[in-house]
């Protein structure tokens, strides 16, 4: 009998050939689609530059008051701050910042409110045209706001002439409380419309029809419906208006000089000043005001949060 016949296939069938091509191809295809890593680090190597910008005038800055605030001679200790609280002069800068940015916050909200309200019936072409006047306005500050107010509402100035002419006020003093309230809210009301106004996209025209036809007066539809839509965006404009007025220091000092004691005046005398240098003294005011600022701040990340415009 003949033996059977037996047939040995290689140990790679014609399958395994097939598919093998195939396989080295998608690795290659893989490989090709995946950039190189030198690629890869591009983007990180175009940040460099500006993370190290941040590091020298911001991260750097931040360390070295945390860490002079709590530094006196050379030891760890809290009597920079125990200084503070014990001053009535320092505590009474503290109070008169807080009071002008609120009262600056409060004032150039309204009229912001009233003018981003006004500016949303104009044209298309007229709103472009205003807010960029007015992107350009939130950028005017400093000594050359000072000077402007100065020539419009000085002792002597153009403005202040011609409304006593008119009767309608006997004498204004710029440089006074009253004087840096109205020059706060001049810079706070430009930063307060670029704020706003985009927060009015969430009101539809036709809930203004739907409140007159059930009776609604225009008092009503503002008060009952436009108010509560619009109130996170309110609170936030105000919280980042009430940070803007308490870090303001250009204007004023160059109004007022150091006539009026605001916390960033002192913290400049303390620091450049002609007489007494304290730079851990000016660091512990610093670190009170960022704590300020960063509460404030806080409260509007909060607010935002919680804040929706569909």
């Amino acid at each position: 009998m003949s033996e059977p016949l037996t047939v040995n296939f290689p140990p790679d069938s014609s399958l395994s050939q097939a598919q093998a091509p195939r396989h080295h191809r998608n690795n290659a295809s893989s490989v090709a689609a995946k950039p190189a890593t030198w690629r890869r680090g591009l983007p990180l190597l175009w940040l460099l530059p500006f993370a190290l910008l941040f590091g020298l005038f911001q991260l750097a800055p931040m360390i070295w008051v945390m860490v002079n605030a709590f530094q006196v001679d050379g030891h760890w200790s809290l009597a920079n701050f125990q200084e503070i609280i014990d001053s009535p002069f320092y505590l009474q800068s503290f109070t008169n910042s807080i009071d002008l940015a609120l009262w600056s916050s409060l004032l150039g909200l309204l009229i912001a409110l009233a003018g981003t309200a006004a500016l949303r019936q104009v044209p298309g072409k007229l709103q472009d045209m205003v807010v960029a006047f007015t992107t350009m306005a939130s950028n005017f500050s400093g000594v050359p706001l000072a000077f402007a107010f100065i020539v419009l509402l000085g002792m002597n100035g153009a403005l202040t002439l011609l409304l006593q002419e008119a009767g309608i006020v006997e004498s204004f003093n710029l440089y006074s409380r009253s004087g840096l309230i109205v020059l706060y809210t001049y810079f706070q009301i430009p930063l307060a419309i670029l704020l706003l106004y985009p927060a009015f996209d969430g009101l539809q025209e036709d809930w203004r029809d739907a409140a007159a036809l059930l009776g609604a007066r225009p008092w009503q539809y503002w008060l009952r419906v436009v108010l509560p839509v619009l109130t996170p965006a309110l609170l936030g404009t105000f919280i980042i208006l009430l940070a803007n007025a308490l870090g303001a220091y250009a204007s004023t000092f160059a109004l007022m000089t150091s006539n009026y004691n605001l916390v960033t005046i002192q913290i400049s005398a303390l620091v450049a000043g002609d007489i007494f240098l304290e730079p851990q003294l000016a660091a512990a005011l610093s670190l009170l005001l960022m704590i300020i600022l960063l509460l404030v701040t806080a409260v509007n990340q909060w607010i935002i949060s919680r804040s929706r415009y569909e």
